[in-house]
């Protein structure tokens, strides 16, 4: 396994002042590999929003930031790296809070390269309707919803309690019936509720229905059904209703928010310019590692991601960007950035090179910086059921857990599903002081859903009874976790 980044790599200063936007702007970079690669250290504190937060940042971010690299003029670099940070912040408050907390914890301050931060205010959609804002769940943006919307007979749509390294965070969606008249058939009305720091959890399938929200100053409580709850610190919600703007709120924001502005849309394009052979490969691989590292963001991949091997990979990079995208002409600056690929792919190690090797003849036409290694590659180990249920661990602990209602979308049926997110032990008794592996499951028709707080209390008994193929259910903390499905389960828990 590659060792993550040291949480104090640095941009090299002799290319740019610690102040300067350009460090600011590497040091982002390096940041965001460190924070993925901490996330990622003890699969049983496991933080799969850290991860998928840290690399969604860069999607749209690598190339103007190589391009704010790739001169030798420090003034020229400087006022590039400006352009790009105000560009990254400019996609809302959380964005823009992301940045300053991560920079703080590189020794940066962003906001000093920030024009003054402006109000999220409510938007418009493509026919010019106003649409929802995702406000904190406060005792006042909650009396503001209750006018609209019906939540004594709202039901769940979907519930999902994670763990987000030290705390649980949980995701509640609901369908409540409207209040006001809509035009013609419409889609249900979703409320979406995001809830941080989570301290009490209860649901079983029987509180389904039936839905009392209670948002005080210190703690947002939830009453789910006769007996189901979630208690939290704080959260926020937003409604996923395209009649949101027939609704009472929707009327009143719709009379303050100004018409929708195609021109201004149409005009907002990252800042760049047209980067060398040598760092548009560089650019394009990094991309796509970040794209890899994005998609933990399903909780199917999580388990198939090597955050940190390619943390790993990677780490340093925003100021090996830095080093070589300032080198004195252009024959320099190539193969300066060439080297760092080969130094990515060297800290990769076979696997990794594999990968690079297609990503870089496939996607850059760059086949020549990096060589595929002659071993062969390796059969990834099979997640279906193919161990005997004498290899079942007798400990795990719950990182994921998640429930949907059956319900139609797009037109179509979908039946009601579990998933589960696990952290194993190692395999074998001689490798009982390795590091714990992620497995993820889930099942379509469960029979039993049950989860509480105690679910979450790290590794504890783990009994499964029957086999993953057919009737199958998982036991955790003596019943603080109970899920069984009668056609089983997408994979063995070995």
């Amino acid at each position: 396994m590659v060792p993550p980044a040291p949480p104090s790599s640095r941009p090299p200063r002799s290319l740019a002042r610690p102040e300067s936007a350009a460090y600011v702007l590497a040091a982002l970079l390096d940041r965001s590999l460190a924070r993925m690669a901490e996330a990622a250290a003890d699969v049983r504190l496991f933080d799969r929003e850290a991860i998928s937060t840290a690399s969604d940042v860069w999607d749209n971010n690598l190339f103007p930031l190589f391009w704010a690299a790739s001169t030798s003029s420090a003034d020229k670099r400087e006022r590039r790296a400006t352009a790009v940070l105000e560009w990254m912040a400019g996609f809302g408050e959380r964005r823009r809070g992301w940045m300053t907390e991560q920079a703080a914890i590189a020794g940066c301050d962003v906001e000093a390269h920030l024009p003054p931060a402006e109000p999220d205010t409510p938007g418009r959609d493509y026919l010019g309707h106003v649409m929802a804002p995702q406000p904190r769940l406060t005792r006042q943006s909650v009396e503001e919803l209750l006018p609209d919307y019906v939540l004594a007979s709202a039901s769940v749509r979907h519930l999902q309690v994670e763990r987000a390294g030290d705390r649980l965070t949980a995701f509640l969606q609901l369908v409540a019936d409207r209040t006001f008249a809509v035009d013609g058939p419409a889609p249900p009305a979703l409320l979406n509720m995001w809830l941080d720091d989570v301290t009490d959890v209860a649901f079983d399938l029987s509180d389904a229905r039936g839905v009392t929200l209670d948002a005080g100053a210190r703690e947002v409580g939830i009453s789910l059904g006769p007996g189901g709850r979630l208690r939290a610190a704080g959260g926020e919600y937003h409604l996923d209703d395209r009649s949101w703007h027939l609704s009472a709120a929707g009327r009143r924001a719709d009379a303050v928010t100004p018409p929708r502005d195609s021109g201004a849309i149409r005009r907002r394009r990252p800042p760049g310019g047209e980067l060398g052979p040598g760092a548009r490969a560089a650019a394009t691989l990094l991309r796509h590692a970040m794209w890899e590292l994005r998609s933990v963001r399903y909780a199917v991949r999580a388990d198939r991601v090597p955050v940190l091997k390619l943390c790993g990979a990677f780490s340093g990079a925003g100021g090996a960007i830095l080093a070589a995208g300032s080198q004195r002409g252009g024959r320099r600056r190539e193969a300066a950035f060439r080297d760092v690929i080969r130094t990515w792919a060297d800290r990769g190690g076979p696997d990794l090179s594999r990968w690079f090797s297609t990503v870089l003849g496939e996607e850059a036409g760059c086949s020549d910086i990096v060589a595929p290694p002659s071993t062969p590659e390796r059969t990834p180990l099979s997640l279906a059921d193919g161990s005997p249920a004498s290899d079942v661990p007798s400990q795990a602990a719950l990182v994921m857990a998640a429930w949907t209602a059956a319900h139609t979308d797009h037109q179509k049926e979908r039946p009601a599903t579990a998933q589960l997110q696990l952290a194993l032990p190692p395999r074998t008794h001689e490798d009982s002081s390795g590091p714990w592996r992620l497995r993820t499951v889930s099942c379509a028709e469960p029979d039993s859903f049950r989860l509480s707080t105690d679910a979450f209390r790290g590794a504890g008994p783990f009994v499964q009874v029957g086999k993953p193929t057919a009737a199958c259910g998982f036991d955790l903390h003596r019943g603080a976790l109970l899920a069984a499905a009668r056609d089983g389960w997408s994979a063995s828990v070995t």
